[in-house]
């Protein structure tokens, strides 16, 4: 198996591989390309997201600084919003769904490394799919570890670092991230 063939399989890969890195590179491209845009070239916003994206809903907003690994596993619903400085390391899929907003200087990574220093010498890492439900408000500065999945309805707090799964209708906060308040689908 290739390097590129065992990410894509979720497999120990290595980071280092000229393939991997190809794919890397081939994204920060169509990032630089999103970001290089005037904010009243909507047409042209809307362009380069369908390029860079796997899926995009209606409405999309990518603020400048938006950084990506892949960009084709990213799949976004219906009124997405990511703020200024937004990244998502998408070497695994991450799938948001409609009526979401992304903070400032926040990190969604699908991407860890190994805990022993053997495989972090190796340069190996691993892909694991990050889900993001409807109606998701993460505010800014926040971080989403790899395999999470956070339901629908849920406000993730600003500084928050999310590192195991999160249930709908609630407010998350912390470092780990803890359920601090639960929400009715009505509640505002």
């Amino acid at each position: 198996m290739t390097e590129l063939e065992k990410l894509d399989a979720g497999l120990l890969f290595c980071v280092l591989d000229p393939e991997v890195d190809a794919r890397k590179k081939n994204a920060a491209l169509r990032c630089a390309k999103l970001n290089s845009l005037s904010p009243l070239d909507k047409a042209g916003e809307l362009a380069a997201i369908a390029e860079l994206f796997g899926s995009v809903g209606k409405n999309p907003n990518v603020l400048p600084g938006f950084y990506c690994d892949n960009g084709k596993n990213i799949r976004v619903g219906d009124n997405f919003l990511a703020n200024y400085r937004v990244t998502i390391l998408d070497i695994a899929p991450v799938t948001i769904g409609n009526d979401c907003m992304i903070g400032p200087n926040s990190l969604i990574t699908s991407v860890g490394h190994p805990l022993s220093a053997k495989g972090r010498q190796q340069k190996l890492a691993f892909g694991k799919p990050v889900t993001i439900g409807n109606d998701v408000w993460i505010g800014g500065n926040c971080t989403i570890l790899p395999g999470v999945t956070i339901g629908d309805n849920v406000v993730v707090a600003a500084g928050a670092v999310v590192t195991k799964d999160v249930p709908s209708n609630c407010v998350v906060a912390g470092v780990p991230a803890k359920i601090i308040k639960t929400l009715e689908s009505e509640d505002e």
